[in-house]
């Protein structure tokens, strides 16, 4: 089932570099968790990581800048951010997707 809420936002973000092989869906997914956000982290083939966020504005600002730095060994070269409002929330839980 999918709902509008509202005030809340949608983000994806595309982290590349260093980022497969590091550990970063996991802490990703430690980040997201502690915020209390929904989404998703997965690996894509291309040697890139996908994640997509929803929470309000803030919290979603404060936990892109920690997932920018990145697990100890990851090297984040680049995030491509897209925001997504109004969207419909997809998501009540933060999942690591294979």
């Amino acid at each position: 089932m999918t709902n509008t809420k509202e005030g809340l936002k949608q983000v994806h973000a595309v982290l590349d570099g260093i980022v497969q092989g590091v550990g970063m869906r996991y802490f990703v997914t430690r980040v997201a968790r502690r915020f209390g956000l929904g989404g998703f982290v997965r690996n894509l083939l291309d040697g890139t990581v996908e994640v997509v966020l929803e929470g309000r504005e803030d919290i979603l600002l404060e936990a892109l800048r920690e997932i920018r730095q990145g697990p100890p060994h990851a090297d984040v070269r680049d995030m491509r951010v897209t925001w997504k409002e109004p969207f419909e929330s997809r998501f009540s839980n933060f999942d690591v997707r294979f």
